[in-house]
């Protein structure tokens, strides 16, 4: 998939009949699908980086982050899937019930799995469940991700089994985790207010001139903001600032000095503090890293 903010991959396995994974691998800001299942299904998402914005119904959003779980039965059409980081990537399951245990039910029944009392325990009422991966999940997802290209159809067919027998077994709230829901409205305009912090990055703005501007309240403002790209404004403001001085220190000419203050730092040394922390060294060590990496990249080019 491609558009005009970059691209997206999506890797299908045949696992067993009516059963497909699906490596996932997004880096744009939005997936638009028409699809929408004919028969019964069951999906199990799996978010390993990023953050994945979803319409649940009646126009509002829910948001997977690092780590989360998501069931659900995909019963929306002409769905758009939002990557409010700008990327995305996980693992899905995507099950044809009716044809998986049909054409699988001696082998299911064998571990005592039962996909249409998997669907009901999860999605009752076509509603999508939304948990935090507990330890033996994010095990069998860890060993998903690592395994080798040589035994991948056969290791997935023993990692989907167990992946529903631990599910079958999970104890889980009926309604799984207490997640908020937001209306459309206060989603367009945490995203609003994105696009403006990132506009005037030089400039130094309180929660409370934001949230004049944009007519929303400062606590409502915090919690979508934060629901949705997973950090507060200011840190948010921060990360941005640094990932956009450590692209001009790598591609610029300008000294650490005018890089500051092109990202809104008055005081270098503050500059340099706030750049070791995210980036784990000083802004002119990491310069200096950066011309070292373009010449041993020319060198191997020529």
């Amino acid at each position: 998939m491609r558009d005009a903010t970059g691209t997206g991959v999506m890797t299908s396995y045949d696992v067993y009949p009516g059963i497909k994974l699906m490596y996932n691998d997004f880096r744009m800001k939005s997936c638009f699908s028409r699809f929408r299942p004919k028969v019964p299904m069951l999906f199990i998402n799996h978010c390993r980086e990023g953050r994945i914005e979803c319409e649940v119904r009646d126009g509002t959003y829910m948001y997977l982050d690092e780590e989360d779980l998501q069931i659900s039965t995909r019963n929306l059409s002409d769905q758009t899937f939002g990557f409010p980081l700008d990327e995305y990537k996980g693992i899905t399951v995507g099950i044809a019930l009716d044809e998986a245990q049909r054409e699988s039910q001696a082998l299911f029944a064998s571990f005592s799995i039962d996909l249409p009392t998997l669907r009901a325990k999860f999605c009752k009422e076509d509603r999508t469940f939304l948990m935090r991966t507990t330890e033996p999940i994010r095990d069998i997802f860890a060993d998903l991700y690592a395994a080798s290209r040589e035994l991948r159809i056969p290791y997935f067919r023993i990692k989907v089994i167990e992946l529903l027998l631990v599910l079958g077994a999970a104890d889980v709230p009926e309604n799984g985790e207490s997640r908020p829901y937001f209306p459309k409205k206060q989603v367009d305009t945490a995203k609003r207010i994105m696009e403006y912090i990132r506009d005037h990055m030089d400039r130094h703005m309180t929660l409370q001139e934001l949230s004049d501007r944009f007519r929303i309240s400062q606590t409502a403002m915090k919690l979508v903001f934060k629901s949705i790209y997973g950090q507060s404004v200011y840190a948010y403001l921060r990360h941005y600032r640094i990932e956009r001085a450590a692209c001009l220190l790598r591609n610029g000419n300008d000294s650490i000095t005018v890089v500051a203050g092109k990202v809104g730092y008055s005081n270098p040394s503050k500059f340099a503090a706030a750049f070791k922390a995210v980036k784990g060294m000083p802004p002119a060590q990491y310069q200096k890293e950066a011309v070292r990496m373009e010449h041993i990249e020319t060198e191997w080019s020529g």
